[in-house]
Formats: C-alpha cells, sequence, structure tokens
C-alpha cells in the first residue's frame, strides 16, 4: 500500500497565517505541520509517500521534504496539483504514483494521537472498496456525517452528509481514507460541487451506493487543525503528556 497526503487548499480558514505561505509548513510543536501526517503514515508501516501541494507551493514543499529527517525514514515524492479544485482533485493527482495500488490517503493538516495500524494492515490485505474513519465530534455540523443502519454505529454506514446543520450523529469522518485501484475511476467520474470543487465527500458516496464502503472508528484524539483554533488545540495536544510517541 502506498500513502498520499494532500497538502494542497488555498489556506482560508488560516489566512492571517498563510498569506503567501502553505499552510502545511507552519511549526506544530517544532515541526512543520505536514511532518506529522507523514509521521503518521510512516507509523501504521506506510513508506512509500506522495505528498500532493499547490503548484504555486511546489518549490518550498519540494526543499522541506527533501530536507525533513522524515526523509530518512521513508521515500517521498512530490506532485504539483495544477489548480484547487477541491480534495479528490489532488487525490487524482496521484494516479501515476499509486501504479495500480491500494493507496492510504491524509489531509495534511490532520493529526492523529495515534494510526488505525490494524485495521490498515486488514484492508492491505484485502484492498476492495474503501474505508473511512471516524470519530465522536463534540461539534459535528463542522464535518461530514456518517449515519448508521438503525442508529447503531456497530451497523453498516447508510449515509454521510456533509457539514450538515443538524446533525443525525456526531460520527465525524476524519481525513485518512483508504480505497482501491479504483478510486482514480472514481475521481473521474466526480463533478464539482456548487463551490467548484470535487469533493471527497462524494467519493466515499460512490463506494457507499456501491456497498464497497468500510468504516472504523479511531482510538485517541485527532485534530483537524486548519482553524486558529485547531492549530492552538494541536499545539497544545503535541507538548502534553498524551503526545504521540
Amino acid at each position: 500500500m502506498k500513502g498520499v497526503v494532500l497538502a494542497g487548499g488555498r489556506g482560508q480558514r488560516l489566512r492571517a497565517l498563510t498569506h503567501g505561505a502553505n499552510k502545511h509548513l507552519l511549526p506544530v510543536a517544532g515541526s512543520p505541520m505536514i511532518d506529522h501526517p507523514i509521521r503518521t503514515l510512516i507509523d501504521a508501516g506506510i513508506t512509500d509517500i506522495l505528498v500532493v501541494t499547490g503548484a504555486e507551493h511546489e518549490r518550498a514543499m519540494g526543499e522541506h521534504l527533501r530536507s525533513t529527517p522524515l526523509a530518512d525514514r521513508c521515500s517521498l515524492s512530490l506532485a504539483p496539483q495544477p489548480t484547487p479544485d477541491g480534495i479528490a482533485g489532488a487525490l487524482a493527482c496521484a494516479e501515476t504514483f499509486a501504479a495500480g495500488e491500494p493507496v492510504c490517503v491524509i489531509l495534511g493538516d490532520n493529526l492523529l494521537q495515534r494510526p488505525p495500524t490494524t485495521a490498515i494492515n486488514a484492508f492491505a490485505a484485502d484492498p476492495i472498496g474503501a474505508m473511512i474513519f471516524l470519530t465522536i465530534a463534540d461539534d459535528p455540523e463542522r464535518f461530514a456525517i456518517a449515519t448508521f443502519e438503525g442508529d447503531n454505529p456497530a451497523n453498516p454506514i447508510t449515509d454521510i452528509t456533509e457539514k450538515p446543520a443538524n446533525p443525525a450523529s456526531n460520527a465525524a469522518v476524519i481525513g485518512l481514507y483508504l480505497y482501491d485501484a479504483e478510486v482514480f475511476d472514481t475521481c473521474r467520474s466526480l463533478t464539482p460541487s456548487p463551490r467548484a470543487e470535487l469533493e471527497i465527500t462524494d467519493v466515499n458516496r460512490a463506494y457507499l451506493r456501491r456497498a464497497a464502503l468500510r468504516g472504523a472508528f479511531i482510538d485517541g484524539w485527532w485534530i483537524d487543525a486548519g482553524t486558529p483554533e485547531s492549530l492552538a488545540r494541536a499545539q497544545s495536544f503535541l507538548a502534553g503528556p498524551e503526545r504521540p510517541a
């Protein structure tokens, strides 16, 4: 299985900090933000990793990937996303890199206390369909939310709703996904959303319609460090006693 870190986007939620810079290179607990999801993949046993970033940040990201100490623990490649056309658009840039293998995809601003290694290894052994990872959110209206048959999280997923005003559950889909080689055909089949982006939620819904989507809850904390508040929380968590080993 290969790893893909998606580090594009406009960084609008961190605009004061990202004027002229890629948010994924902002420091978090002594390391650039991008190093944390890369380390998550390495800790899960994935060492062939592609970073996809906006074309305007390709030089700065490339310089960092060549200098990070993590380069001694894995093979790091870089691909540009020509236009900021959404998470699924960024994923589509990894097709040549994937070369027909399944992929573990993580968003560059997602930080996990520990990787769900057991679930990742199980998928790698039987890479059919897709798997999404979930956590219980206090503010589910901020995220894509999964609902379940009979409202029981132990049952199959029945729907995924992007940032619902009235969430039917508090099971948030985090920015960590496992896909088989069919994901790139799925990306090509998408149409842009009202915000002119190719949405990763639409990719996951396509697998759900094919009855090929699995879900698993993570252990430990998870942070989407894409806002000033969550970035500060990530700094605190990573400096505290429950930081990743």
